[in-house]
């Protein structure tokens, strides 16, 4: 039985799959913001979705119902949405998702399904986590992977993460067992701004994509949601003085890091191993 529903079967050419996933995966709302920017920014067109009844506990992520031009009452349901696109001589597949709470591994088999059925050629996920990093400084991005072509590629690291994981994690893990290369990008989103959504990492992220796969995307849309970002976070900042005394402290330590030596990729994965192990003790 399939769980995904076809509206159309795009004509695409060797195409890169790319995914994010709201919940565990996505701190500071960075990864599922960057890819929603990524797929309206390239006109992307809705093609498939992955039916959600199976897939979710929906006393934890309730549909949700509104009114459609103030009269019909619509309930929309977890979004599991494949969109494609052409940019620059390429074809994207973007999946927009919400991480699911239950049979993640038929979950996943869906989505390889798609990327059979459209030959994909390359996977790459989107996800960000929070950090001890100062919201002043270029949010770092780590690139990962364990396909031994893309570790030949200058900033890749591997991926040896160790400890409990999330849908892009069980992803990875499939996909490479089917033998669709993956790679994975992770921004660091800092922790004392967790409640908010980050459109810093969001750019970060998109600058990551974009030079990865050699994409024309504008990010202007979203450089300036970042700077507007960040002036409204540094005025509410001054005004804490117990909060703007920690990020001058953030500040310092990691411009004494760089004095040393520049953080490395695998200086941030294991900054996301330390806190994939805590939310994973944290979470039940």
């Amino acid at each position: 039985m399939s769980h995904v529903e076809w509206r159309s079967r795009p004509q695409v050419h060797r195409p890169v799959m790319i995914c994010a996933f709201s919940g565990w995966n996505d701190g500071g709302e960075a990864a599922s913001t960057a890819a929603r920017y990524l797929r309206e920014e390239l006109g992307a067109t809705r093609f498939a979705r992955v039916d959600p009844e199976e897939f979710f506990d929906f006393q934890v992520n309730r549909p949700t119902v509104r009114l459609v031009e103030g009269v019909t009452r619509r309930i929309d349901w977890p979004q599991n949405d494949f969109a494609v696109t052409h940019a620059a001589g390429r074809d994207l597949i973007v999946f927009t998702g919400t991480e699911p709470n239950v049979r993640w591994r038929t979950y996943c088999e869906a989505l390889l399904e798609v990327a059979r059925s459209l030959e994909t050629e390359l996977l790459v996920t989107l996800g960000a986590f929070l950090a001890d990093v100062p919201h002043t400084i270029a949010p770092p991005i780590a690139v990962a992977s364990a396909d031994p072509v893309w570790l030949e590629r200058p900033g890749v690291v591997p991926a040896r993460y160790e400890g409990p994981t999330g849908i892009v994690g069980v992803l990875h893990d499939i996909a490479s067992a089917a033998g669709l290369p993956t790679v994975s990008l992770w921004g660091a989103a800092p922790h004392y701004l967790s409640a908010n959504a980050n459109p810093r990492v969001s750019l970060a992220l998109l600058e990551q994509l974009r030079d990865l796969l050699d994409l024309e995307l504008d990010t202007g849309r979203m450089e300036g949601a970042a700077r507007a970002w960040l002036e409204q976070v540094n005025e509410a900042i001054e005004e804490d003085g117990n909060l703007a005394g920690y990020v001058r402290r953030l500040e310092h330590a990691s411009e004494e890091g760089e004095d040393q030596e520049m953080p490395s990729g695998d200086d941030l994965a294991a900054e996301l191993e330390r806190y994939l192990r805590e939310r994973g003790e944290a979470d039940p």
